[in-house]
């Protein structure tokens, strides 16, 4: 079963999941990102510039055809997917927010990401009262109260 764990009260989701895909990259994950289409736009274009040193490397999916779009899933960590469901791995999802995302079940971990906004709020307690109903074990992770810790 899928494991799935909220993290929330997040001042700035973008640099949130920037530092996110970053540790999943050196960490050898790869990910698939879900999302409204106009957030994983703004997530590929705060991939290319979060860091003045560091390249994040990553896809929008669906990828052209051919040797080039090969090349790029063979080597390429992070796929940007508003529909995951064919990404070509089940490693880790990633949800910027919107409804639940097509075939998050077929992943081995969902981590949800929620904002401060009261849409986001809102759409992120459907989307954990239908985790729960599908009987996830669901974790929360309050992102703010980790923000204040020394």
């Amino acid at each position: 079963m899928t494991d799935i764990a909220f993290h929330f009260n997040l001042s700035d989701k973008l640099a949130y999941a920037c530092r996110l895909l970053r540790k999943a990259i050196r960490s050898g994950v790869r990910v698939a990102v879900a999302g409204r289409e106009a957030e994983v736009a703004e997530l590929d274009r705060a991939l290319w510039v979060f860091d003045s040193v560091e390249f994040l490397p990553h896809v929008r999916w669906p990828l052209p055809e051919g040797p080039v779009g090969r090349r790029l899933a063979a080597h390429t960590p992070v796929w940007l997917a508003p529909n995951p469901s064919d990404v070509p791995h089940r490693e880790v999802l990633v949800n910027l927010g919107g409804g639940v995302p097509a075939a998050y079940d077929t992943f081995a971990r969902l981590i949800e990401l929620v904002g401060l906004e009261e849409r986001d709020r809102l759409d992120a307690r459907r989307r954990w009262m239908h985790y729960r109903s599908c009987g996830h074990a669901v974790e929360s992770i309050d992102a703010g109260q980790r923000a204040k810790q020394p």
